[in-house]
């Protein structure tokens, strides 16, 4: 056979060959994305779950996420969290199938009403009755509009969905602000704090690089507490 002749035919084999093998890469991956699809698997649960973690989630069980337009207020799943989700949890469904979700927009924003000059407890009623949680409640304690609200954040007519109270609980006799303690010797102002009539307990427990022992970390209450004698001090110091 001529060389011409037989380097053509290997030439032909070879791309019989590539073409074959080109076929067969191109079958084995339709059937591979077709087993995936036919493949079922069990829906897992992303309730609550903000979208990045849902979408791993998904991804982990071979299912894919499809995030829905438009927010839905929900008075106790955070904003930025699935709500809902299509199909629900635990249902079998195919492989790569595309998860529906509605995203939480948080609860809903409401008024903030004027509660300075109220009492504690109608205060509080006042905001369970609007729906507003309630963060948080300081104090101060003087003479003026005893047992009263006297501040709050936000301010009234705003709109939100939680406040903070300032409430004054009222004179109980002498009464000092809780100083900054944080820096000191934690053994001469427990000596100054029990000379006044307080209640103080040292304690060292924790070891702070570059700090010498026995000076003040943490102190209960904080700086700026209203405090009276007999009422308990914590100092916190290093070891």
């Amino acid at each position: 056979m001529p060389f011409k002749t037989r380097v053509w035919s290997a030439g032909k084999l070879l791309l019989l060959g590539g073409a074959l093998l080109l076929t067969y890469v191109l079958f084995a991956a339709a059937a591979m994305r077709f087993a995936l699809k036919t493949r079922e698997v069990s829906v897992p649960d992303v309730a609550g779950k903000t979208v990045n973690e849902a979408r791993t989630v998904l991804a982990e069980a071979g299912l894919n996420l499809r995030v829905e337009e438009g927010r839905r207020v929900d008075p106790k799943v955070p904003a930025g969290q699935v709500l809902l989700q299509d199909p629900r949890p635990g249902v079998r469904t195919r492989g790569e199938r595309s998860i529906k979700v509605w995203i939480s927009a948080g609860p809903r924003a409401m008024i903030i009403p004027a509660l300075t000059g109220e009492s504690e407890r109608t205060a509080q009623l006042r905001l369970q009755q609007e729906g507003l949680e309630l963060m948080a409640v300081s104090e101060i304690r003087s003479a003026d509009y005893a047992a009263a609200v006297v501040a709050q954040t936000p301010q009234p007519k705003t709109r939100a969905v939680q406040m903070s109270l300032l409430v004054n609980r009222g004179e109980t006799g002498t009464t000092f602000v809780m100083p900054d303690l944080i820096g000191i010797n934690g053994d001469r102002s427990a000596d100054l704090l029990r000379a006044r009539g307080f209640r103080v307990a040292v304690v060292g427990d924790h070891p702070y690089p570059g700090v010498p022992a026995g000076i003040v970390l943490r102190q209960s209450p904080q700086a700026g507490f209203q405090i009276s004698p007999g009422e308990p001090i914590s100092l916190e110091v290093s070891r």
